[in-house]
């Protein structure tokens, strides 16, 4: 049954009287006297695609309860229930739904902080993750879309299970050079297309997602957001390529179970698959001048991490010039693309604009309602999730807790929560880790015993560890390793665990559906990611944290 307008205008308010009712009860964390929110933020972390501001803000997440997670739980089982519950409503109310719960969010955020005189702190936070995180974010997706949009594999390119095992290998090989979104925009189109004549194609999209947009990004920096961050405070570069044997053995192990999969659908075919008859069309790449812009998009992101010119202020919110001047590259990218390509290109990838409007609209309102889980987990410690935080106390609780976390919030400030968990943990300092890593060997299977003399140099020009024990230093260096490459796995591999994940995930999701293809629910791909992918991190905790 349709709702009207002023049917939603109740449900609205009923919400809001709800949580309004709810403030003497949220705002008791707030009223808190063993507590202020004149504390400062350290160095503002990256939530997306934003990688500036490191300036000062009041901090609010030892102030908050679990209480403000309610938004974020209510638009997650609404993505999660309304396609199912009825499909037709959801395609057309999504953004009503996206902003009913963005608002049930802001209006008690902003009413408790300005019942304490902080009304600024709570506008600055609204501010900040959409300036800092979100507009970058849907830049970059958008800019990946339409460049990709335009290439065209043309060819009798026919799915087999042994082409798909092909395409995904590609993918996922592929999204460390040009990041997870990159390589997801630029072969999802291709595989759909080689897979048109087949009636069961949603497995193929899932698997796309675990390992294209996901566990593929695992060898740079480029490859995922995590990483990108782990570069920016110190990590090598080329540091990132001693996740290659867990990567592969993730990517083979997920390929395999694809592979039979995919032959048990094929042979549950009714309609026959097309056949050769001598005259098939070779394989050639049309619109290929878009790739040009693919790398001018991925350029601009590496030059916004390398390039520090200071930041200007908007509306209070300190933001990086090197990352206003990635973004206008990436829109520059995304029209010359759009222009320079014929729309018979775009028709051949059925292109529109729906999936990109589709995401834009519903992580407009999961951006606002994660203001809170971000903050909290910012807090380490000191906010409401102390207790997994303290739970971090070995490789397996690194790789899992980070890893469960970032299914469900982003991980890039995941992956920095517990990074600089273990250096607190360890006594350790960014700059004395930063060394190390570039002077001791690549922990391949394990890591080795630190060299005496990089230990003795490191205590030389780092007055912080001058008076720990050379022996203690060591182990302490060896262990942060351990721990580094256990929360790198857990941010990168188990961001597909679910459609909000990793960035790319729910934009595959919708180009798919697009294309025809009957997605499952958001807990439909849970149940896939945990029959398929839960299984496979536990053997590779057993094979390389456990056993090596």
């Amino acid at each position: 049954m349709a709702i009207s307008n002023a049917q939603w205008v109740c449900v609205a308010a009923v919400l809001l009287l709800l949580s309004a009712l709810s403030l003497p009860v949220i705002a008791g964390a707030a009223d808190d006297p063993s507590t202020t929110t004149e504390a400062v933020h350290g160095a503002d972390t990256p939530h997306g695609a934003g990688l500036s501001d490191a300036h000062s803000q009041p901090s609010i997440g030892e102030d908050l309860s679990l209480l403000w997670l309610i938004p974020f739980a209510g638009i997650l089982l609404s993505i999660a229930l309304g396609p199912i519950i009825s499909h037709h409503w959801w395609e057309r109310n999504y953004p009503k739904t996206s902003l009913m719960w963005a608002m049930a969010f802001a209006g008690p955020f902003c009413v408790v902080f300005g019942a304490n005189g902080e009304l600024g702190t709570a506008v600055y936070e609204i501010l900040h993750i959409y300036f800092v995180d979100y507009i970058p974010f849907i830049i970059l997706l958008t800019g990946l879309f339409v460049a990709s949009g335009g290439i065209v594999l043309r060819g009798a390119v026919v799915g087999t299970p042994l082409v798909n095992v092909g395409f995904l290998a590609v993918g996922a090989l592929l999204a460390s050079i040009i990041g997870t979104t990159g390589a997801s925009m630029l072969l999802i189109h291709p595989i759909l297309r080689a897979n048109r004549h087949r009636e069961r194609r949603m497995h193929i999209v899932i698997v796309f997602i675990f390992l294209v947009s996901n566990i593929g990004g695992s060898l740079t920096p480029l490859g995922d957001p995590p990483l990108f961050l782990g570069f920016l405070h110190g990590v090598p570069f080329q540091w990132t390529l001693s996740l290659a044997p867990e990567m592969l053995f993730a990517i083979v192990a997920v390929l395999a179970i694809f592979f039979f999969m995919d032959k048990v659908y094929v042979k549950r075919e009714t309609t026959p698959a097309p056949v050769d008859d001598g005259a098939r069309e070779p394989l050639r790449l049309v619109g290929a001048h878009n790739l040009l812009f693919l790398v001018g998009v991925m350029g601009a992101v590496l030059l916004s991490g390398m390039w520090h010119p200071g930041d200007v202020t908007i509306l209070g919110v300190h933001v990086s010039i090197s990352g206003i001047a990635r973004d206008l590259i990436i829109l520059t990218m995304a029209l010359l693309a759009f222009k320079s390509t014929k729309q018979g290109l775009r028709d051949e990838n059925e292109f529109s604009w729906e999936p990109i409007r589709e995401v834009g609209i519903l992580f407009a309102g999961i951006f606002m309602t994660i203001i809170p889980a971000l903050a909290i987990l910012k807090a380490g410690e000191n906010g409401a999730l102390a207790g997994v935080i303290r739970a971090a106390d070995s490789e397996i609780a690194y790789m899992w807790l980070t890893g469960i976390l970032s299914s469900f919030l982003d991980n890039a400030p995941t992956y920095l929560t517990f990074f600089n968990t273990a250096l607190g943990q360890l006594h350790l300092s960014e700059a004395v880790v930063s060394e190390y890593l570039r002077e001791a060997p690549l922990p391949w299977f394990h890591a080795a015993a630190p060299d005496p003399e990089v230990v003795a140099r490191i205590q030389q020009n780092h007055p912080e560890v001058a008076a720990m024990a050379p022996e203690e230093l060591g182990k302490n260096l060896r262990l942060f390793v351990t721990y580094l490459k256990s929360i790198s796995i857990g941010a990168v591999f188990m961001g597909a665990n679910t459609y909000i994940g990793n960035a790319p995930n729910f934009m595959v999701r919708a180009i798919a559906m697009q294309d025809g293809v009957k997605m499952p629910s958001f807990f439909g791909y849970m149940i896939w990611s945990g029959a398929i992918l839960i299984p496979v991190f536990a053997v590779v905790t057993v094979v390389f944290l456990i056993l090596t």
